[in-house]
C-alpha cells in the first residue's frame, strides 16, 4: 500500500520511515489548525517520550480536535476520551460493571472502550478529577496499571501518553499532584492573526478539498518510544549545557524537581528522533520551554533562559516580541479614537515599529537557518508580529480583514 510519502507502509523497525512520517503527520495537522504549530510538534514530542502533556486555555481553542485528529493518524491506536467533573466515578473512566453479569452474582468490569485498554487518552478537565478517581488516576498516569474495584492483580494499561486539558491551574493538593506527572505544559488562546480569523471563519462554510492524510502504525510508534527515542545519543555537551540551564533558572528562583529534570532528558531525545537526528543537538533543548514552569507567569523567563543559552537569535527575537506587545498595547488604548487620529499613529509609530520588526525577524530567520539553528522560536515572534501588523491594518486603518493576507 502507498501512501504520501511514496513508500511501502513500514514495518516497526524502520525508525527513519517512522520519523519522516511523524513530521508529515505534524505538517499535515498544524495546516489545518491556525497558529497551533508548535503545540502540534510538542504534544508528538511527549508521545515519542512516553510522556503526559497539558494544554492549557479557555474553551474553543481546538485542544480536543488537536488530540483526536493526531491520536486518529496512528492506525490501530485505540483511543479513549473523557470529560472529568467532580461527580466522575472510577469506574466510568476504568470500566464500569457488567450488569449482566451481576445480575448471575458476579462482580466484573468491562475494560473495553475504556481507559485500560487505551493507547493515547484525552482528558478533559483534568483538575476536576473527583477524590475517589484520584488515586485512580495517579496510578494510571504514573505507573500505567489499574487496580480492580474488585481487588486481584492490577491491570496493566497499554497507555503511552495522556494529552490532557484544562482551562484552568488546580487549586488544591489533591489535583497539585496530578500537575506534577504532567512533563509537558503548553499554554494555546485564541487566534491572534485577523486574517486567520477571516480564514477560519470561511472555512466554515466552504468545502475543502479532502486533505492529504499521512499515518503511522501503532506498531512503529510504540518502537520508537520504547526503542529509536531512548537509542538516540545525549552528547556531553549537551549534558553541560543542561546543567547551565539549571544553574540560570536557579539564579532566578525558579527550581524544578530533580526527577522533572530527569524525565526531560527522554524529551529531548525525542526531539532529536523526530528531526531525524541520531543525537541530541543544543536546538533540542527549546522543547524546555513547555516543562521547567508552574505557572504561566513564569514561561516567559524559562523560555528567554534557554533560548539564551541555545539560540542567541531567538533571544533578539524575543525582545523584539516585547516592542510588538508594547506596540500592541498601545492601540488597545487608543480604541474609541477617531480614524484620524489612529490614522496619525500608525504613520508616526506603528509602520516603522513593524517594518523594522519584520526586516530583522528575517534577518535572523536566514542566519539561524544558515549555522542550523531551530527557527521555531522566531518563527513564533514572526507569527506574533503578522499578527499585530494585521490588527493595525484592520483596526487603526480599517482595511477588511479578509484582504488583510495579501499584503502581510
Amino acid at each position: 500500500m502507498q501512501d504520501v510519502l511514496g513508500t511501502d507502509v513500514q514495518g516497526a523497525g524502520d525508525a527513519q520511515t517512522t520519523a519522516a512520517r511523524l513530521r508529515a503527520i505534524c505538517d499535515e495537522v498544524s495546516d489545518r489548525f491556525y497558529e497551533r504549530a508548535d503545540v502540534v510538534r510538542t504534544l508528538v514530542v511527549a508521545l515519542l517520550a512516553g510522556q503526559h502533556s497539558l494544554v492549557l486555555g479557555p474553551p474553543g481553542t481546538a485542544k480536543s480536535e488537536i488530540a483526536r485528529e493526531l491520536t486518529g493518524r496512528v492506525e490501530g491506536a485505540a483511543y479513549w476520551e473523557i470529560l472529568l467533573s467532580k461527580f466522575t466515578a472510577p469506574t466510568r473512566m476504568f470500566g464500569p460493571v457488567d450488569v449482566a453479569a451481576l445480575a448471575r452474582g458476579e462482580y466484573r468490569q468491562v475494560y473495553e472502550g475504556r481507559a485500560t485498554t487505551a493507547h493515547v487518552a484525552f482528558i478533559d478537565e483534568i483538575f476536576k478529577c473527583s477524590t475517589a478517581a484520584l488515586n485512580e488516576t495517579l496510578g494510571y498516569l504514573n505507573e500505567r496499571i489499574y487496580h480492580p474495584e474488585s481487588g486481584g492483580e492490577p491491570i496493566r494499561c497499554p497507555l503511552i501518553g495522556a494529552i490532557t486539558a484544562s482551562n484552568e491551574l488546580p487549586t488544591g493538593e489533591d489535583t497539585a499532584a496530578i500537575y506534577d506527572r504532567l512533563l509537558v505544559r503548553i499554554e494555546v488562546g485564541y487566534l491572534a492573526d485577523p486574517s486567520n480569523f477571516a480564514a477560519l471563519v470561511r472555512s466554515a462554510v466552504s468545502r475543502p478539498a479532502a486533505p492529504v492524510r499521512t499515518t503511522v502504525e501503532l506498531a512503529a510508534l510504540q518502537e520508537a518510544v520504547t526503542g529509536a527515542v531512548p537509542a538516540v545519543d545525549v552528547p556531553d555537551a549537551v549534558v553541560d549545557a543542561v546543567c547551565s540551564l539549571r544553574a540560570a533558572l536557579r539564579r532566578k528562583e525558579l527550581v524544578a524537581s530533580d526527577r522533572r529534570w530527569r524525565q526531560a532528558v527522554g524529551l529531548l531525545q525525542a526531539s532529536a528522533y523526530l528531526h531525524g537526528r541520531p543525537a541530541v543537538a543544543e536546538t533540542d533543548l527549546t522543547v524546555l520551554t513547555h516543562v521547567l514552569w508552574d505557572s504561566p507567569a513564569q514561561r516567559p523567563t524559562v523560555e528567554r533562559e534557554v533560548l539564551h543559552l541555545v539560540n542567541p537569535d531567538a533571544k533578539e527575537a524575543l525582545d523584539l516580541a516585547d516592542a510588538l506587545d508594547e506596540l500592541e498595547a498601545q492601540l488597545d488604548a487608543m480604541a474609541g479614537q477617531s480614524r484620524e487620529a489612529l490614522s496619525d499613529w500608525v504613520i508616526k509609530k506603528a509602520h516603522n515599529k513593524l517594518a523594522t520588526a519584520g526586516k530583522r525577524l528575517e534577518q535572523l530567520r536566514a542566519e539561524a537557518a544558515g549555522a542550523g539553528r531551530s527557527t521555531a522560536a522566531i518563527d513564533r515572534v514572526t507569527g506574533r508580529q503578522r499578527a499585530v501588523r494585521a490588527r493595525v491594518l484592520t483596526e487603526a486603518l480599517g482595511m477588511d480583514a479578509s484582504m488583510v493576507q495579501d499584503r502581510l
